[in-house]
């Protein structure tokens, strides 16, 4: 099992003919994801070929892909000027999932097409600004690098990129159901929350890593909703424990909701919800390397 992707997932590139698209999805394809088409209105009815043999056919919209490809999810490098039509284009589609990579998007914009997601009910939005996800040995739809970890029982979800990079890495010995980059951008699809509710009701998820950082409240959310719900064990991180009083981070979302929410408190919500808190990353993993060795015994 994993958690919003797996190895029936079929996969869509919006903007794949982009560099970052062309660079990316060559990526996703070597990590075995099954990517069964690229959408680029101006490009329509080419064929892209892609190291390995494969070719992927180019389709000029969302719906068309879909109809042809039955293809269920759309990962999106469309620049952020144009993003907001390249999702809503996705929603109007009804694809079950969209995971927005582009970074630099209009907060206006994303509060527009996520509202329209929720209006509509039928596609769940991760990102923007964010790495994507990955099913270790079943699919990759974003940027994660997909030789960092394998397929294993841990559940992992991050507001940061990096994080999640070296999360992965850390806990390689034991392996990854799902790792979820959820973004940092001050609306977002796809919270905390949304994973940890994933996680609690994937029996071949054990355990739980949860990455945020300074700024806002969706650690404090999270750290109520995991008292109440969740039962399996979980880790926690916020990065910022070392940020001068009144510093700001570098994501967006930390950086308009100013000092608000500091590392300090979301740690005591955290550990208040029976989650214990890494003071840094390491730390954070050997917390979690202990766990997955005492589920063991």
């Amino acid at each position: 099992m994993a958690i919003f992707l797996d190895e029936n997932s079929k996969v869509i590139v919006q903007g794949m003919t982009g560099s970052e698209g062309m660079k990316h999805t060559q990526r996703m394809l070597k990590s075995g994801t099954d990517i069964v088409g690229g959408v680029n209105p101006r490009k329509a009815g080419q064929q892209v070929d892609f190291e390995g043999g494969t070719t992927v056919p180019v389709f000029g919209t969302v719906a068309e892909a879909m109809k042809e490809t039955g293809a269920n999810v759309s990962v999106i490098f469309v620049p952020p000027a144009f993003a907001k039509s390249a999702v809503i284009e996705a929603i109007d589609a009804e694809i079950p999932l969209a995971v927005v990579i582009t970074e630099g998007i209009a907060v206006k914009d994303t509060a527009e097409f996520f509202a329209y997601s929720q209006e509509k009910g039928t596609t769940r939005i991760v990102g923007p600004n964010c790495p994507g996800l990955i099913s270790p040995g079943k699919s990759n739809a974003g940027i994660i690098p997909a030789d960092i970890a394998g397929g294993g029982r841990i559940g992992l979800v991050s507001k940061s990129g990096t994080l999640t990079y070296q999360m992965m890495y850390e806990l390689k010995e034991f392996g990854f159901s799902t790792a979820v980059g959820i973004g940092g951008d001050p609306i977002i699809g796809t919270t905390h929350i949304d994973c940890l509710e994933a996680f609690q009701n994937d029996p071949e998820t054990d355990a739980i890593v949860m990455i945020g950082e300074i700024g806002g409240d969706a650690e404090e959310r999270a750290a109520a909703y995991i008292k109440d719900n969740v039962t399996k064990p979980v880790v926690g991180y916020v990065a910022g424990f070392t940020a001068p009083e009144g510093k700001t981070m570098g994501h967006a979302g930390a950086i308009v909701s100013g000092s608000s929410g500091t590392a300090a408190a979301k740690q005591e919500a955290l550990e208040a919800a029976g989650v214990k808190v890494g003071k840094t990353p390491s730390a954070t993993a050997q917390l979690m390397r202990e766990i997955m060795q005492g589920l063991k015994k």
